[in-house]
């Protein structure tokens, strides 16, 4: 019996992994020889995607997704590497969105919820059910609240990140609003919001991607590595913020550090060049600028947000849901 068990489903999966992503269009890998990765991505049709890593062969990784436009980009050292369509939450199952890391990685995966229904190249976001994985894409959200892929992005996408990257899920149509996710925040200490102390901690995770993420609502900025908050601190940002902007660090030289400002609409053909005076808008403790000064490197994000880092008031809602 429990042999059988199993063998149904290996053989659930392999299905999964044939026909993830067949749609309206046959799943495939778009020709890149015809413009941009953000030129390319707004002509996708549904189950197509392209990959082009070798743009930037190192550095660490963001990933956009963008819930009105149903694309996700990835950017790695600041630079868009690959773009996809995906089919996320539908009316009811709405995919959260936030800032999330990727928790657990599994290539064969099943639903603990819908009849072990199979999650090929899952890659975990909430410990609630929110995850990246391969599946149908009917060119419309469809899922139960995770984020589909076509199998042949979704097994690339698998092979290239890591425990502890970075995940954007954004609704830029209706003015962005994006947030920790409360699991990130809780993972903090209890005083790492809503107080004008300076925490610093980089000994809970001494090495990964670096993330800061910073709430003009709190007047606050969380740093993460590899997923794990290790430092806080009071900032205030100048000027009206009313949307959600991500920055990447693509490179340091000797004139300085090279800035971006990423396009969370997935659909700009070009990403913008951050000017040196951008920076004269944020107001933070020199000991907090010296602190992340010090674990500065390319491929660094920033995510700034009107919305508040407080789990109570976090308006995001994680879903109780598994595909």
């Amino acid at each position: 019996m429990i042999a059988a068990a199993m063998m149904l489903r290996s053989t659930l999966l392999a299905i999964a992994l044939a026909t993830a992503g067949v749609a309206p269009v046959l799943a495939q890998q778009v020709d890149m020889s015809f413009g941009s990765v953000v030129e390319i991505v707004a002509e996708l049709k549904a189950g197509q995607y392209v990959w082009a890593p070798q743009i930037a062969p190192e550095g660490p990784m963001l990933l956009i997704v963008n819930l009105k436009t149903q694309r996700a980009v990835l950017y790695r050292n600041g630079i868009p590497i690959g773009a996809t369509t995906v089919s996320t939450g539908r009316s009811g199952r709405e995919t959260p969105t936030g800032v999330f890391t990727i928790l657990q990685k599994q290539v064969e995966h099943y639903s603990s919820k819908y009849d072990s229904a199979p999650m090929p190249y899952m890659e975990r976001l909430t410990w609630e059910g929110v995850a990246l994985h391969a599946g149908h894409l009917p060119g419309y959200p469809a899922s139960h609240g995770c984020i589909r892929m076509p199998a042949g992005f979704a097994k690339l996408l698998y092979g290239s990140t890591r425990l502890g990257m970075t995940v954007v899920i954004a609704n830029v149509a209706a003015a962005p609003r994006v947030a920790p996710a409360p699991a990130i925040v809780s993972e903090g200490p209890a005083d790492t919001v809503g107080n004008s102390a300076v925490t610093w901690s980089p000994e809970k995770s001494a090495n990964g991607p670096v993330s800061v993420i910073v709430s003009a609502s709190d007047r606050r900025a969380l740093v993460l590595r590899n997923g794990v908050i290790i430092g806080s601190a009071p900032v205030t940002i100048k000027g009206a913020v009313t949307g959600t902007w991500a920055y990447a660090l693509r490179s340091i030289d000797a004139d300085g550090q090279h800035w971006v400002r990423l396009q969370l609409s997935g659909t700009s053909s070009s990403d913008q060049q951050v000017p040196s005076t951008e920076w004269q808008r944020f107001v933070a403790p020199e000991a907090f600028k010296k602190a992340v000064a010090a674990v500065v490197a390319p491929g660094m994000t920033i995510v700034v947000t009107p919305d508040s880092l407080r789990t109570a008031a976090a308006p995001v809602t994680i879903l109780e849901s598994g595909t």
